[in-house]
């Protein structure tokens, strides 16, 4: 995926920047609310996992990542728990892997391939041939040696990688938006002409055989006259043996440019060329139930597609991502998983654990301390149903000894024998519509003791 900041209807696909995502388990929500930081808690049900859950699919639910925030906790944590596919948001690309001719750094990716390998998870390599991102010295080239130079580029960093990468976005984005179907400028369309395409195809096949050769786009989710040259190279390609094994769709989707309700009927034509399908830069504008409903839309929509291998949301959390003020990701900026965290899960068949009743009823939960004195402070929890209804609500919230809970409001509370764990239930404020919040509020004395309390579990019905 490239980097956009527009989020038109026919808008480029979000500008890459590196991010991480992960929710923490109980454990790690604690360490985070001592150090003072929003503490989170899962769906309850939620034992299992979007990777686990799509792999009982035959699929992978991959995250786009950057090396940059792989040392942030909950980041990590929270890509290492939920995702089994990364792809490196701008690690890869031609200016930061080749910033200077024939001189190649692979410090950041590396970082990404090895963290990803040692926890068993799928890579996808983007990008090898792009108009964006590119260092000045290639558009300055002459055809012959624009052409030698993005040979030896593709096969320099697909040999690098070979045996490691499942997938490469080989070209990325060649069309051109709007109703001409035609190719878009670029020093390897103006100068290479139409036959840029091919030949890089056919150089990464002898790179690395091995990998999964796609072409990737944004705005060819729908038929239209962009998806519809997309397909024409594609079906030219399998008429002539060119070697093409996949097509992605960065799927960035908005209120202004909504899931195509033909999506899932785009995506089978393309499959029966004979080609791979992946999602490969998912994310959706929004909030609550309606980008709930999206994101189960997209996800079935992969699942009724035998050859639609897996989906990669382009990033882990909303703060991180390329368009944050559009919250459009699984996880919110304090890495709690959102209605539509919920909706995905579910969409693919994942469990939770307790299990018994069968039923779907989750919540989320976030803390914010409000006000703060010398002596105590205020803080107040939000409770966010998941992607079905919740009837009543259960969190729990433990203070550090000396300190002490002295005044609630919005809930009704009960204490364990220590009198540091609160348990909270609904006072009036039970039942919640999907993706709908309520909070309740305390005081803490601080007893010389100021740090944050851990919000634990949130548990609904």
């Amino acid at each position: 995926m490239i980097t956009r900041t527009s989020t038109a209807p026919t808008a480029a696909p979000p500008a890459r920047q590196s991010r991480t995502r992960r929710a923490l388990v109980i454990g790690m929500a604690g360490l985070l609310a001592a150090a003072g930081v929003t503490t989170l808690a899962g769906t309850a049900m939620a034992a299992g996992t979007l990777g686990a859950a799509a792999a009982e699919k035959g699929r992978y639910f991959g995250a786009a990542v950057a090396a940059n925030h792989l040392g942030e906790a909950p980041y990590a944590s929270t890509l290492n728990t939920e995702f089994n596919s990364v792809t490196p948001e701008n690690e890869m690309k031609w200016d930061a892997v080749e910033g200077t001719r024939n001189s190649f750094t692979y410090g950041a990716a590396d970082q990404i391939v090895s963290h990803a390998q040692s926890r068993g998870m799928k890579v996808r390599g983007h990008t090898l041939v792009w108009h964006s991102q590119l260092p000045g010295w290639v558009g300055g080239l002459g055809a012959a040696d624009l052409r030698t130079a993005m040979n030896n580029h593709i096969t320099q960093v697909m040999q690098h990688y070979k045996g490691k990468i499942h997938s490469w976005d080989v070209v990325n984005e060649a069309f051109q938006d709007g109703s001409s179907g035609a190719r878009r400028s670029s020093p390897f369309q103006d100068k290479l002409g139409n036959g840029f395409i091919e030949e890089a195809f056919r150089t990464a096949r002898t790179a690395d055989p091995a990998a999964k050769l796609c072409y990737n786009d944004y705005n060819t989710d729908g038929a239209n006259a962009k998806s519809n040259a997309v397909y024409n190279l594609v079906k030219d390609f399998k008429a002539r043996g060119v070697p093409i094994d996949c097509v992605g769709f960065q799927s960035h989707f908005n209120s202004a440019s909504p899931v195509p309700g033909d999506y899932r009927a785009n995506l089978q034509r393309f499959a029966d060329l004979g080609v791979d399908i992946q999602i490969t830069e998912l994310d959706i504008e929004g909030s609550g139930t309606a980008q709930a409903n999206s994101y189960t839309n997209v996800v079935n929509a992969c699942l009724g597609v035998s050859r639609c291998t897996g989906i990669t949301v382009w990033g882990v959390t909303d703060k991180y991502s390329w368009r944050a003020s559009g919250t459009p990701l699984l996880f919110d900026n304090n890495y709690g998983k959102k209605a539509a965290y919920n909706a995905v899960l579910t969409a693919l068949g994942g469990t939770g654990s307790g299990g018994g009743g069968g039923g779907s009823a989750s919540c989320t939960v976030s803390y914010s301390r409000t006000d703060d004195w010398s002596d105590r402070y205020n803080g107040r929890v939000t409770v966010t149903a998941g992607g079905s209804a919740i009837s009543t609500w259960t969190v729990t919230v433990t203070v550090t000894s000396p300190q002490k809970v002295s005044t609630t409001w919005n809930g009704t509370p009960s204490w364990d024998s220590s009198g540091n764990v609160m348990t909270m239930k609904p006072n009036g404020n039970g039942s919640l519509a999907a993706g709908a919040s309520t909070s309740f509020g305390f005081t803490v004395m601080k007893n010389g003791n100021s740090s944050a309390p851990s919000v634990g579990s949130c548990t609904a019905s």
